[in-house]
């Protein structure tokens, strides 16, 4: 076909330069790299907001999918409102949506195919059984980015919500982006909204970058989740603004008695440069499914604004496993409800058949160089009975109260640490170390996904 010759490949590529997205290659994997490429309108492709384009989608990607092994291939959607239900990606492929480019989520449920649950979840989220397959979905794929410059992917979402608040779903909802069983993944430069429920869900691969995305969700949307690392190793997550009905970055590893078996951990994740705005939720949340293990976690460089907690840590008796050396640096809030929040009554569970005598470890916690403003309440540091959560450290933090604060500022059980220069006094529990010992932060980095082979 004429469109794969590389004068084809050339045409399409002098087109992206030309709609003004030269600094955004400099930092995008995968772009001027590929040795094919092509348009969604080569494919029949309508751009008028009407028309579906499911199967423009899937047959350019399917037909791109044979240079895999030869250079790669990119797909180009243009300017214009392109509806779509779910596709699937393929290897050494960039999907690159223009800055006035819009995918819309097909609202037609005939245009979503239902797959199975999570092996490390047993059942879907929403409801028992299977689950909406995602509107990006990949699974077993090496090198694989979407990206654009600041294109928009709108989930058009109210319709789904509206659906889970009636009760009416048979399947747990789609997510906009699904990841599944890969390597080295960029997600970068775009703008993701209204989503059904998770936006971006990378869940057991390695080597992912998440880079410049704006997500956007009316704060009362149900499990609108901005960025779920879940199983995943070697991530960064940086340069994000969020705003949530749910968590903002929710860090995960399977759930109960499936998470534990299929035994496969979060690790090596880092999260900088992040703001976040969620009024019922966390800018980061750790579990609550954490049951193959959540560990090596830095943050810093964290904005949270309005949002319920800043860093919070959600388990239970029955998740098993650990998290464990969580490094937090150089957060500012402004209007929080409270900063540090950990949970160890996060009861909810996939079914019955959990272990009551599956208990998860928390330990070696460590905040240091915070400022919050406008805060209701401290901290809530609630750890399980007989099994307290032990090693947090929080140092150098400056906590502002709102007019009508908490009596009690620190509520703290079944915990044990150290605390240094920190303001309001925490209790007694994190035992007061003196000014000038501040909690860990490792200096050392991980590898470069984007080196990664």
């Amino acid at each position: 076909m004429e469109m794969w010759t590389n004068p084809r490949r050339n045409q399409v590529l002098d087109t992206i330069l030309l709609l003004g997205i030269v600094l955004v290659l400099i930092d995008v994997k995968g772009v001027e790299s590929r040795k094919y490429s092509a348009s969604l309108t080569d494919f029949g492709g309508v751009g008028d907001g009407v028309t579906s384009n499911t199967k423009a989608f899937q047959a350019a990607i399917f037909n791109l999918s044979q240079y895999a092994s030869d250079g790669g291939s990119l797909l180009l959607v243009p300017p214009g409102k392109w509806l779509t239900g779910s596709f699937n990606l393929t290897s050494h492929f960039t999907l690159y949506i223009h800055k006035d480019a819009t995918l819309l989520a097909s609202q037609d449920e005939s245009e979503w195919a239902v797959i199975d649950p999570l092996p490390s979840y047993g059942r879907g989220r929403d409801a028992d059984g299977g689950r909406y397959i995602s509107l990006i979905f990949g699974t077993n794929l090496t090198d694989v980015v979407i990206t654009g410059d600041n294109g928009t992917i709108d989930g058009q979402g109210v319709t789904w919500w509206d659906k889970f608040h009636k009760g009416e779903l048979k399947y747990t909802r789609p997510y906009l982006i699904e990841i599944m069983y890969s390597d080295e993944v960029q997600i970068s430069n775009l703008t993701l909204m209204n989503s059904p429920s998770w936006n971006v869900h990378p869940v057991y691969s390695s080597n992912v970058v998440v880079q410049g995305l704006t997500i956007l969700a009316p704060v009362t949307s149900p499990n609108t989740d901005g960025i779920n690392p879940d199983s995943c190793s070697n991530t960064r997550i940086e340069d994000c603004y969020i705003v949530s009905g749910d968590d903002c970055i929710a860090v995960k590893s399977g759930w109960d008695e499936y998470g534990i078996k299929f035994g496969m951990p979060t690790k090596q994740l880092v999260i900088r440069r992040l703001t976040c705005i969620s009024p019922f939720s966390a800018v980061i949340a750790l579990g609550s499914e954490m049951s193959g293990g959540i560990e090596d976690v830095r943050a810093e460089d964290i904005t949270g604004i309005n949002s319920e907690s800043g860093v919070r840590i959600k388990t239970a008796v029955g998740r098993g496993n650990y998290v464990k050396d969580i490094y937090v640096r150089g957060m500012t809030m402004n209007t929080m409800k409270m900063v540090f929040w950990m949970a160890g009554n996060y009861g909810s569970h996939p079914d019955n058949d959990y272990d009551p005598n599956a208990i998860p470890v928390i330990q070696n916690i460590n905040f240091r160089d915070i400022i919050a403003e406008n805060v209701t309440m401290a901290a809530r540091l609630e750890g399980i009975p007989g099994h307290p959560f032990s090693g947090i450290c929080i140092s150098n933090a400056t906590i502002g109260l709102t007019q009508k604060p908490k009596k009690i500022q620190w509520n703290c059980t079944e915990i044990a640490g150290v605390s240094s220069n920190v303001t309001p006094q925490p209790c007694n529990l994190l035992t007061d170390q003196g000014p000038d010992n501040a909690c860990n932060f490792p200096e050392d980095s991980f590898p470069n996904p984007k080196e990664s082979k």
